[in-house]
């Protein structure tokens, strides 16, 4: 639990700086009753079982099937074999004492071409997920969209086509009308800035193209699926507390200096890195500070905005860093941006090289709450890598890992302190559940709560997992 003495002030834990009122212990009671308290997940990071019962390939599957794409060139191929695990991993959730799961489903699991023919064992599976997750007391809550799109959709233009936009109305619609029954919350895309940017411009994710005018129109087109299928889950989704949105990555930016050129850097980067998706989604227009550089690629038809801009019933918030800007150069092109980072030496990195700020996540919040929507927020996403060493003892297998307890305590707090300000944050997702496959990284980042021992499928309980679950006891 955390503690700290009398006064307001600032001090480390782990190397982590955190800020703390006075004479205060942090417990669950300390959040409102209903809060979620859950973990989160990805099909393809955990799933595997990539060529059974029917599934078709993804995109990640080819890229991690293309030699030096991947770290390693490891694959999702079995990952944490959740597919047949899951009724493990459900067990082990409820050990931790976990009231919420997010999960996403498998586009090409349900939909091996993308279209067309549903596959009734891939929406099997996730019947009795869902059903496992309720008979555990365990909420579920539903990703359409983490990335794994079908591959046979990419060789039609992918997100670069607006078909593709409609074809994730028919995915939602099928989906939602099996599972509408039963769960509550739904999100449509997950980070839809890391599809476009990461996988468009840097090339460092799926499908790794690099142009400009290309990753302008998969962002639009993103958003346009997002705004297709909301009223596709408001008809589906019966049960009366239904709730759908979506899920950004968001970053707290700050300027290194008060100078007008460090400033500009900043908002420039910020309009990049956060509103891209913010705007559309809650002011249904583009950044001003954008708009020379990526108006000439929008593919933006009559109706588009009104469609991306409809009301959510949340905001998920996917955060684990801040970023302090110095400069861009070349920040006349945006496809040749080189953002200048400062960090001081003393400020912390997670094994990603992420900056560790929990007051960057209590910013955040409270801006989301000032600039863009009065709604629920859930942190559907925040966790962190370190190094974890599995150790055998006399009383079995441990991993100590007391940067990333650390890590979690000071990010709840930050999320306390935001409630208390009056941000309704109404939920709050550890990434993750397992170790897992890390995308570019492959297996050698673990953010899990659990120790995966890949080449057994062991499941070992960290001393984070175990703080959570004394947490939320």
């Amino acid at each position: 639990m955390l503690a700290c003495r009398r006064g307001h002030r600032s001090y480390t834990n782990e190397g982590i700086s955190m800020t703390q009122d006075q004479n205060f212990v942090m417990t669950r009671d300390t959040f409102p009753a209903d809060f979620v308290w859950g973990t989160a997940t990805a099909a393809y990071q955990i799933e595997g079982a990539v060529q059974e019962d029917g599934r078709g390939p993804s995109i990640w599957d080819t890229f991690s099937h293309t030699p030096g794409k991947v770290e390693h060139d490891d694959t999702g191929d079995v990952a944490c074999d959740h597919y047949h695990r899951y009724p493990q991993d459900v067990a082990l959730m409820q050990h931790l004492g976990l009231r919420g799961y997010r999960f996403s489903v498998s586009w090409p699991r349900i939909l091996p071409e993308g279209r067309g023919n549903v596959n009734a064992k891939g929406l099997d599976f996730y019947d009795r997920l869902v059903d496992t997750l309720l008979q555990h007391q365990i909420q579920p809550a539903l990703t359409l969209y983490h990335w794994d799109l079908p591959q046979a959709l990419h060789l039609k233009g992918g997100w670069s086509s607006r078909e593709t936009a409609y074809a994730f109305a028919e995915y939602a619609d099928i989906v939602s009308s099996r599972l509408g029954d039963r769960v509550k919350s739904w999100i449509t895309l997950n980070e839809p800035w890391v599809s476009s940017v990461l996988g468009y411009l840097k090339g460092v994710h799926a499908p790794g193209e690099q142009d400009l005018a290309t990753t302008v129109r998969v962002a639009h087109h993103l958003l346009l699926a997002h705004g297709q299928a909301m009223p596709i889950l408001r008809r589906n989704i019966t049960r009366p507390d239904a709730e759908a949105g979506i899920t950004l990555s968001l970053v707290d930016v700050k300027p290194a200096q008060t100078d007008a050129s460090t400033l500009e850097a900043a908002d420039l980067h910020d309009a990049w890195g956060n509103r891209l998706f913010l705007d559309p989604l809650f002011k249904g227009t583009y950044p001003e500070a954008l708009q020379r550089h990526i108006a000439p690629y929008l593919p933006i038809e009559a109706g588009d905005m009104a469609l991306i801009s409809q009301p959510v019933d949340f905001l998920g918030v996917n955060y684990y860093f801040r970023e302090v800007v110095q400069d861009i150069k070349n920040r006349d092109s945006l496809a040749d941006w080189d953002v200048q980072f400062f960090r001081a030496p003393e400020v912390p990195v997670t094994d990603m090289g992420w900056q560790i700020a929990p007051d960057g996540l209590y910013d955040l919040l409270l801006r989301l709450h000032k600039d863009y929507t009065s709604k629920k927020l859930y942190i559907t996403e925040n966790g962190a890598a370190f190094t974890d060493i599995l150790e055998e003892g006399p009383d079995g297998p441990r991993v100590h890992d007391p940067k990333r307890t650390a890590y979690l305590q000071a990010h709840f707090d930050a999320v306390r302190r935001a409630i208390a300000q009056g941000v309704p944050v109404s939920g709050y997702f550890v990434w993750s559940l397992l170790d897992n496959f890390e995308w570019a990284y492959g297996y050698d980042k673990r953010f899990g709560l659990v120790y995966v021992d890949y080449p057994t499928q062991r499941r070992i309980l960290k001393d984070s997992a175990l703080w959570y679950q004394q947490f939320l006891a």
